[in-house]
């Protein structure tokens, strides 16, 4: 990792384990030092070369030989949702993002409908609620926790974190109800991310990681203008990526 001023370097390097989004490949993770001071703008400043948080603890791909994971941001200013999306918002027009105080029971019944649909090997995500709410959280991070509520009778279909920085929102994770495909909620989720960010006055609304090969992460590049962190900085990605 290059020296970026202001932002501490001091690393702990994880052991090797199976990649979650590539198959046959290793995958190794660089994390800051958990003993350093972690704020939320130092941790934007972070974001911006590459790192995300799982909980409190701020890491990147560190993998030997492999460099496929490209963090990627969405710059809301100059979005604008093409026909598939446009329709995606249409069909959810009954539903209202509202803010909670923080995560709840009835967030943590749906978190584990969600995993056991998505991710029924339970390789993923932790499905305990003690593991939940160490794994959303950071009690540094200045954190929003929205709820996606249908108008008639207020049930829950998805919530989403994520982290307010100086210069955007950054996604830390979506879950939703799997029972209702038809409403693509995943999607819905970041067109409303990309409206909020810009009714804030933010620039950009972070994805995590791209990777280019992994159907898990390929819905991404849906989102244009998306641009993505290379060797030489941030840049859009090209039209036939």
């Amino acid at each position: 990792m290059s020296r970026t001023p202001g932002v501490p370097t001091r690393l702990l390097v994880g052991s090797e384990h199976a990649c979650g989004y590539l198959p046959n490949r290793q995958a190794r993770s660089a994390f800051m030092d958990p003993g350093l001071p972690m704020t939320s703008a130092l941790y934007g400043r972070l974001l911006d070369i590459g790192f995300r948080r799982s909980g409190g603890y701020v890491y990147r791909p560190l993998c030997r030989d492999c460099h496929a994971c490209q963090s990627a941001r969405i710059p809301v200013a100059r979005f604008r949702p093409d026909r598939s999306q446009q329709r995606c918002l249409q069909r959810n027009a009954d539903i209202e993002v509202v803010s909670a105080r923080a995560l709840c029971d009835e967030h943590f019944a749906l978190y584990r409908r969600y995993l056991r649909a998505r991710h029924p090997d339970g390789s993923m995500d932790p499905d305990d609620a003690p593991a939940f709410y160490e794994f959303l959280g950071a009690p540094w991070a200045d954190t929003l926790y929205l709820e996606f509520r249908t108008r008639a009778d207020g049930a829950l279909l998805a919530v989403a974190v994520l982290d307010r920085l100086p210069h955007g929102l950054s996604a830390v994770y979506t879950f939703f109800d799997p029972a209702q495909p038809h409403r693509s909620l995943g999607t819905c989720a970041i067109l409303r991310e990309v409206e909020i960010t810009r009714a804030m006055g933010l620039p950009f609304l972070y994805l995590g990681y791209w990777v280019p090969g992994s159907p898990k992460m390929d819905y991404k590049r849906r989102f244009r203008p998306l641009e993505v962190l290379g060797a030489e900085g941030w840049k859009g990605l090209e039209a036939g990526d």
